[in-house]
């Protein structure tokens, strides 16, 4: 059984390779990086907003001269802004101040949710963000009106040229990927949300910079309703975008697929992200992952959930995943949903609270 289970996976990838077919991941790959990514100690919660009116969410943790930052967003009611945090150990966090606030008479004026670009995605590797034309860049979910991601939304790209101190960066001022731009298909023609930018340097796609960003489209399922599915866009120059394939790169037709975050493990890439509403019934929000050796062609992870409600504080969802492995372990910051209303949590893959 195991001989033919072998020769199988065997054949199907050397008969991908001779046509220029999908790859497919074998199980036996994927259930070694579950068994490197897993984080089953949960720390708890590490950051919260400014006050019990806001809500913190999308954590992005990046490296620069030796300290830890994180940049994250607030929700007050209102919209969105972008907000920074240090820390030394990975563990305690400080706010340091805001990078994308609220404007008047923009195409972004409620809505700037930010997340750091072009991170070193190695697994175990630097985690500093990388330049391009000698700045760092920003993509950000930016829209208009007021509220919980309302309206039409779409993907801004800003930079600056520090992004360890809390200071206004610079924006674009149109989006660069819009639902209502001439590029617009079934998967993204209804909102667009949020996006991860990495550096391409083998040019898997022809382009240097690769989006991820996930979408909804105006029909929705059998049923009509809305789902979003995650897709590819990219770019040359980080400030002209264009969709990538025909389709998504990772959609279960229904519910959420979303937040991608990609690493690299050797040879291999590894797409976190979240779902949420897979069945009929509603199990809260919790996290994945998907494997791909070429960016494009994605071997979802059949397996347990890497991160999913069983505390207090992550009741309701756990969920938009940013994982890193340091000093040999491996930190699994997520957005937790519960009893603390809306807040950034940690899980971890040694016992951290316990040593």
């Amino acid at each position: 059984m195991l001989i033919r289970f072998f020769l199988f996976y065997t054949v199907l990838f050397l008969f991908s390779c001779k046509n220029n077919l999908p790859v497919v991941v074998t199980q036996q790959k994927m259930q070694e990086v579950y068994e490197e990514v897993k984080t089953p100690y949960k720390y708890g919660i590490v950051l919260t907003a400014p006050d019990s009116t806001k809500m913190a969410d999308s954590p992005t943790i990046f490296r620069l001269n030796g300290k830890w930052y994180m940049t994250y967003i607030i929700f007050d009611g209102k919209g969105y802004e972008t907000w920074l945090a240090e820390s030394d150990n990975l563990l305690q966090w400080t706010t340091t101040g805001r990078l994308m606030s609220f404007t008047e008479n923009t195409w972004d004026a409620s809505q700037k949710a930010g997340y750091v670009s072009l991170v070193d995605i190695a697994w175990g590797g630097s985690y500093e963000p990388g330049k391009y034309d000698g700045r760092y860049w920003i993509s950000y979910l930016g829209g208009a009106d007021k509220g919980y991601e309302a309206g039409r939304l779409g993907v801004g790209m800003s930079y600056t040229s520090d992004l360890t101190h809390p200071r206004e960066v610079e924006r674009l001022k149109e989006p660069v990927l819009s639902a209502i731009d001439s590029q617009a298909t079934w998967y993204d023609n209804k909102t667009i949300y949020k996006s991860s930018v990495i550096a391409d340097p083998q040019k898997h796609t022809g382009y240097p910079f690769v989006m991820f960003y996930n979408a909804a489209g105006k029909k929705g399922d059998e049923k009509g309703r809305q789902f979003e599915s995650i897709a590819m866009a990219v770019s040359d120059d980080m400030e002209h975008w264009k969709r990538f394939g025909d389709k998504p790169v990772l959609s279960r037709g229904r519910g959420i697929c979303g937040d991608a975050q990609i690493v690299k493990m050797n040879d291999l890439y590894v797409m976190f992200y979240f779902g949420y509403h897979w069945e009929e019934q509603n199990t809260g929000a919790f996290d994945r992952f998907a494997c791909s050796y070429d960016l494009t062609n994605w071997t979802d992870w059949e397996g347990p959930n890497l991160v999913e409600p069983t505390e207090p504080y992550d009741r309701t969802y756990a969920h938009k995943p940013w994982m890193i492995r340091w000093n040999g372990v491996v930190y699994h910051f997520y957005n937790a949903v519960g009893s603390q209303g809306r807040v950034i949590a940690l899980a971890t893959s040694k016992d951290l609270k316990n040593p």
